[in-house]
């Protein structure tokens, strides 16, 4: 009995999730996400699938985050028919990411093609509407945590609470009569596995003794200083305070579902409590506010030493929802506290808050998630002098800070101990969903000491490998390769260019006088006239 995995995305990369199982009996996913980052990647989000939708039969969803749901309204648009299994604190999520994902994709196609119209350029469609996406909620079905689940003939699954985002999974797979000893081949995918100090969720688990561990590395190669709910506090505190004595706003780029709520349950108190100064604190991200009720339908799931009901509705905060709303906080100059989405600067009403406030020496942005390769948000944490948002230019004088202790990622040392209590792992390890650096560091620490050197297997995006073998194999590509592994992990000509056109403007802008600038375009336009 042939089982063979293909690694369709978050390989060598963190986002684009989806692992492709096939078998004798059918096909299944493994999530079914939407790549993030620079554009070669996104542009992935637009072309082909490499399987057909329709050849799909089920897909196992480990947790609702774009990165591993957010290409699932485009999968049933395509033809896919089956079921998406889900635990029912993912499947609320994803009831208000996904059409809000569908609905962000025209608007931003929209204005897109009013920029192509004036350019003289050709329009181009989403992903999927928002009618999509909600279409896509009917294929979705309820899974309870510890309990099996037939996937198709011969293949079941059991889900785990991975500590990561409210209804998050590690997904146990088991293969009936697979190979020559009889016995079932079992998998187990960890998903995004939480930290060991999670607010609002509970320690990861998932049991032990497996053939094969499909392993995230978001974290693999970063060691943090221990967390407490004090120390976290504390940190959030002190760069509160710093913010307020600059007098701008203070902007907090933040995933909609979860960092969030734990961002405002932590200023609120420290407000109430007088640690930080008391100020407005706007949540502009209509999926914040509807995701907040998700999580009081599933309080009995969260910590219950929080009181999330009693914090969520604090005199501090102001709930804008419409597009006026957004747009009208520009007239505040104090300081006051902003969160919105994304949490990678890379969409949303973020952006617009970033270009009223980021040439302003008096703001403050407060990262507080991971930050992709090819992001606003990393270039930000990289030092970019400049940036590019909606086609201007946008001097950096804000102070960028970035607090790591409301990461939903487990970092190196937590990531390895999770793999060892998984041990025997009788086969191979996968490291995917980390760029190299991270997945590198990962297997540093575990290599030889938890798992032998020879069972750790790094692939590359659209790899296969075949499960069945004694030692996992990788199959010769009958197909062709949506990308080289190098244009996944290095940035692209997207970026290069950006950067080009920063440093001439800034180049420019520098030089003595009319003449002096007036060199510089010449040699520019000799240069392209040589190519």
């Amino acid at each position: 009995m042939s089982i063979t995995l293909r690694f369709c995305g978050a390989a060598r990369t963190v986002t684009g999730s989806c692992h492709l199982f096939t078998t004798p009996t059918g096909r299944f996913l493994v999530d079914c996400g939407l790549f993030q980052g620079q554009k070669t990647l996104k542009e992935l989000n637009y072309g082909e699938f490499p399987f057909r939708a329709a050849d799909i039969d089920a897909v196992l969803l480990t947790h609702a985050h774009i990165d591993h749901s957010g290409l699932i309204p485009k999968l049933v648009r395509h033809g896919f028919a089956g079921r998406i299994l889900a635990t029912r604190g993912t499947i609320d999520l994803c009831s208000y990411m996904l059409p809000d994902a569908g609905s962000i994709q025209e608007s931003e196609v929209a204005a897109l093609n009013r920029r192509n119209a004036s350019r003289g350029r050709g329009e181009v469609e989403p992903i999927y509407t928002q009618a999509d996406a909600v279409a896509a909620m009917q294929s979705f079905s309820a899974v309870s945590y510890e309990s099996w689940v037939d996937v198709i003939a011969g293949v079941r699954a059991r889900y785990w609470n991975a500590g990561h985002l409210l209804g998050s999974a590690s997904i146990e797979i088991e293969f009936a009569d697979a190979g020559k000893t009889g016995k079932p081949l079992r998998v187990l995918a960890s998903g995004d596995i939480g930290p060991d100090a999670k607010l609002l969720q509970p320690d990861p688990e998932a049991p032990a003794g497996f053939d094969h561990v499909i392993m995230e590395s978001t974290y693999g190669g970063t060691d943090r200083e221990p967390v407490t709910p004090g120390s976290r506090r504390a940190h959030l505190a002190a760069e509160v305070r710093a913010a307020a004595g600059r007098g701008g706003a203070l902007l907090i780029p933040a995933f909609a579902v979860e960092r969030t709520q734990e961002l405002i349950v932590d200023l609120v108190d420290l407000m109430d409590r007088g640690a930080i100064p008391a100020a407005p604190i706007f949540l502009d991200s209509p999926l914040a506010i509807r995701a907040t009720e998700v999580f009081r339908q599933n309080a009995a799931s969260l910590d219950p030493a929080v009181d999330v009901g009693r914090l969520l509705a604090s005199k501090h905060l102001r709930f804008t929802e419409t597009v006026e709303e957004s747009k009208s906080i520009a007239k505040l100059s104090g300081f006051h506290i902003i969160i919105a989405a994304s949490g990678m600067c890379d969409a949303g009403r973020i952006r617009h808050h970033l270009r009223n406030w980021l040439w302003n020496a008096r703001a403050t942005v407060l990262l507080t998630g991971y930050q992709a390769h090819g992001t606003l948000g990393r270039f930000l944490v990289d030092g970019a002098k400049s940036v590019r948002i909606q086609g201007n230019q946008v001097k950096v004088a804000a102070n960028i800070r970035r607090i790591d202790d409301y990461s939903g990622h487990a970092d190196g040392a937590e990531l390895a101990r999770w793999i060892a209590a998984r041990r025997p792992v009788q086969r191979g390890l996968f490291l995917v969903h980390g760029e190299e650096e991270a997945i590198a560091g990962l297997n540093a620490r575990i290599s030889e000491r938890i798992i032998p050197a020879v069972k750790i297997f790094e692939p590359t995006l659209d790899d296969i490998f075949d499960l069945s073998a004694a030692v996992p194999t990788p199959l010769v590509a009958t197909h062709r390769r949506r990308l080289e592994p190098e244009a996944v992990t290095e940035l692209d000509w997207h970026n290069d260019m950006s950067k080009l056109v920063l440093d001439i403007s800034d180049r420019i802008e520098a030089a003595a006088d009319d003449r002096t600038r007036g060199v510089i375009i010449r040699r520019l336009q000799r240069a392209l006239q040589a190519e």
